[in-house]
């Protein structure tokens, strides 16, 4: 349309466009802005599906759009190169054989592509239907229950028409027959679609993944969920499969146990260990209600423990935590190295680091940096001392001063009590808050 720069046309087919909105360019992902709509030829701010629309599209010249191409929601759908379908062949048609080249019509898109037949020794004869995989030669933006032809290259003549069943199918073993599954794809029960796809994957699916697989709505698929055992997480943005659930926190409570065994001086198995175990590539939220609906689980901070559990000192390591203890207790504020504290703990240095961390977790020991530990009654003197001085000024020297320390203690002690928001850095000084 001259004097109105780069605009395209073509039928709604669901959802809405709106003017300043963004549509991504398929399948080349491209994002763009809508500058401008039409309706029936008349502007508007917003077009609805099965309306016949223009879209002024900034950014984007119209020698780079070509027709065939599709306006879809920013990051809702992928381009496919194959596709799964039922296909129909007309009774008019010579038999297709496995490997035929043909042409495929969709929308307003033409692609060369392949039919490839289950099984490939398999031909499929003058009106029957069965169902097939397409390979296209250039990926085409394509969704569920979409209509398609396909026409021979000579003559070129409509030979089968069909509906796509699954964009990018599975990748089906040998021998294995992939009819029962596509059977439920095209039955129109959606919930034994919606329960199919969900159990084919272990974590379940994302809203969006199941808007893609599917073309249905949220609402649609709200309704046809209401009818399976399938259940929604993160209000609506993930549906599982409880059962599978269930076996994923059996697995969980048997990592955990088996940790407690081999590790009985730790509180319990990390969490981020404990997710790339179980679940890899799980949302956490969805790690999250799997801990939270375990009865024999509870997170701990950072780890994962079992009900009930608590880390139980033998004689040992219980004469190690009392040395540990009494090594920093003793020191005041001029504290010793870690390894040299450990180090004469009695015990192995595993062992003593694990026996340390309970002194830190207990709140007996407090860690002021990566390298520096004090004794909790040491820091709570300090603490007790510099609040005395509240909205006063306080310089290093003067906090040297102060608490009787070096330099090399003073600096991170005031740094950890800036964190605590005891005092208030400006400058070279600190306020006492």
């Amino acid at each position: 349309m001259r004097g109105f720069g780069t605009v395209v046309t073509g039928t709604l087919a669901a959802g809405s466009v709106a003017r300043d909105g963004q549509v991504e360019l398929q399948p080349s992902g491209r994002l763009l802005r809508v500058r401008g709509v039409q309706v029936h030829g008349q502007p508007a701010e917003r077009a609805i599906a099965g309306q016949r629309t223009a879209l002024n599209l900034a950014d984007i010249e119209a020698s780079e759009l070509s027709r065939g191409m599709v306006l879809t929601e920013p990051g809702r759908f992928r381009p496919a190169r194959s596709f799964d379908c039922r296909l129909q062949l007309l009774p008019s048609a010579r038999p297709l054989r496995h490997g035929a080249p043909v042409h495929f019509h969709a929308g307003t898109a033409e692609v060369e592509a392949e039919v490839r037949l289950f099984p490939p020794a398999r031909m499929l004869r003058p009106g029957a239907e069965a169902f097939v995989r397409i390979l296209l030669r250039e990926e085409q933006m394509l969704w569920p229950r979409q209509r398609f032809i396909l026409r021979q290259f000579s003559p070129v003549i409509t030979i089968a028409g069909g509906e796509i069943l699954e964009a990018n199918g599975r990748r089906y073993r040998r021998g294995e027959s992939p009819d029962a599954r596509l059977s439920v794809l095209g039955s129109g029960d959606w919930s034994a679609v919606l329960k199919l796809l969900v159990r084919e994957a272990p974590l379940g699916l994302s809203l969006a993944d199941l808007i893609a697989r599917t073309g249905l709505t949220p609402q649609e698929l709200a309704i046809a969920s209401g009818s399976t055992k399938l259940r929604w997480l993160a209000d609506g943005e993930w549906l599982t499969d409880p059962d599978q659930m269930e076996a994923l926190r059996r697995k969980l409570l048997q990592a955990v146990s088996d940790f407690h065994s081999a590790q009985p001086l730790q509180p319990g198995l990390g969490k981020a260990d404990a997710k790339a175990a179980i679940a890899p590539g799980a949302p956490a939220f969805f790690f999250d209600e799997l801990i939270a609906t375990s009865p024999e689980l509870i997170a701990d901070g950072t780890v994962i423990r079992r009900r009930g559990r608590q880390v139980v000192l033998q004689q040992p390591e219980e004469d190690a935590s009392e040395r540990i203890e009494a090594a920093f207790r003793q020191a005041g504020l001029a504290v010793p190295t870690v390894p040299e504290v450990l180090g004469a703990s009695g015990i192995d240095a595993g062992r003593a680091r694990a026996v340390l961390q309970i002194l830190l977790r207990s709140g007996r020991l407090v860690r002021v940096t990566d390298t520096l530990i004090f004794h909790a009654a040491a820091i709570d003197r300090l603490k007790a001392t510099i609040e005395t001085r509240r909205g006063q000024s306080l310089d290093v020297a003067g906090f040297k001063e102060m608490s009787g320390i070096s330099r090399k203690y003073a600096i991170p002690l005031l740094e950890y009590f800036d964190r605590l928001k005891i005092t208030k850095r400006t400058g070279d000084r600190r306020i006492v808050i």
